[in-house]
């Protein structure tokens, strides 16, 4: 076996892969390991929805470039990977609310983003059956979606092997530093891989990774869970977003019908715990059936938890580090599903090319991490 590449990603989550497929594009022969199985992180416990709907420039012009990939990606990788532009709409239960969507919406429109504020009766025909008590309106973008995370890391994973290996259980345990640059990885198993570019693109261990050559990187995995419930007739076609105390966020799987949703937790459950608890699957159905009362009696088939991987901005971290050749892409806040073939494609960018092809200083880990994501 030859072990030796132009570029390690360690991380086989979407983002890793989608790193990866990019890079094999430029003609750099890729070796990808993955410490379990692909998608085993947070990608493969998301629940698939993209949206472009955020609060800087620079994050939604990430996400509208996403969204084109999204578009494109059943003809670019020969294979259905379940996308569908339904929508996301975000509910205003308050003046606040309604505000910050409507300065927001000023923004993303000026982006060319294709949103609007909503009133209560277009949400009624959007929705059927919705409770409208205290509802004032939302933020409504018919061209965000929902896709299948599971076969998009497949398709991107095949399009790697054409220019080099994707290894999983293949864990790494330590990398080796000379004169200030990367030069080599070890595994679990006591293999070595070589090449002079290390890509940290290992989800909620990325902190732990950045520290074997003593970089620190300000990434802190925390739980959140997600259920879904038996399949059902299609009834309404969006993301749902209720972001009160008390919210949660859910849609109807293309095709099947199945609801599935999750909700921010007060407190956040900080760590890499992956328990799941009977208190979500009793929360989350409250909050559902509270908002469309029809779901009262869906039945819930399976519920999981996956880890966010937060920086305390709550925007993604792509940069170099001061080791040279060894590179941070991670971060994503929960993001990294619907983010992740652009932020692909633009770490693939800066590898190869020594610089982005538009500006992301936004993501730098240098930044002093002041600024806050309104739309997390």
């Amino acid at each position: 076996m030859n072990n030796t590449s132009d570029v390690i990603i360690i991380g086989g989550g979407i983002i890793g892969c989608a790193t990866g497929y990019y890079l094999t594009k430029k003609g750099f022969k890729i070796h990808l390991l993955e410490k379990n199985y692909l998608t085993a992180g947070s990608t493969g416990r998301c629940i698939g929805g993209v949206r472009q709907q955020f609060s800087t420039e620079t994050s939604i012009h990430v996400a509208m470039e996403s969204m084109s990939k999204f578009v494109a990606m059943k003809d670019e990788l020969g294979q259905d990977v379940e996308f569908h532009q339904g929508g996301y709409l975000f509910l205003a239960h308050d003046e606040e609310k309604k505000q910050t969507y409507l300065n927001l919406i000023e923004i993303q429109r000026k982006m060319g983003l294709d949103v609007q504020y909503i009133g209560v009766s277009e949400i009624e025909r959007l929705v059927p059956g919705i409770n409208t008590a205290d509802l004032l309106g939302g933020a409504y973008c018919p061209s965000d979606a929902q896709a299948n995370p599971f076969l998009i890391v497949d398709g991107y994973a095949k399009e790697i092997r054409k220019n080099g290996e994707i290894f999983t259980h293949k864990e790494v345990t330590q990398i080796r530093v000379e004169n200030g640059k990367v030069t080599s990885v070890k595994t679990k198993d006591n293999d070595t891989f070589c090449s002079p570019i290390v890509v940290d693109a290992a989800g909620p261990f990325a902190r732990n990774i950045a520290q074997m050559v003593n970089v620190d990187i300000p990434i802190y995995s925390e739980r959140h869970e997600a259920l879904i419930t038996e399949q059902m007739e299609r009834f309404f076609d969006m993301m749902i977003v209720d972001y009160r105390p008390d919210g949660c966020y859910f849609n109807q799987k293309w095709g099947k019908g199945s609801i599935i949703g999750c909700y921010t937790p007060i407190p956040n459950v900080p760590g890499l715990d992956l328990g799941a608890s009977f208190e979500f699957a009793k929360e989350m159905g409250r909050r559902m059936a509270r908002l469309i009362p029809r779901l009262s009696n869906v039945k819930i088939i399976r519920q999981w938890s996956g880890s966010y991987e937060m920086t305390p901005d709550g925007n993604p971290i792509l940069d170099r580090s001061d080791i040279e050749g060894f590179w941070i892409v991670g971060g994503m806040c929960g993001h990294g599903f619907m983010l992740g073939p652009e932020i692909g494609y633009l770490a693939a960018e800066c590898i190869a090319e020594g610089k982005p092809p538009y500006d992301i200083d936004e993501f730098s880990l240098r930044r002093d991490f002041a600024g806050k994501e309104v739309m997390r």
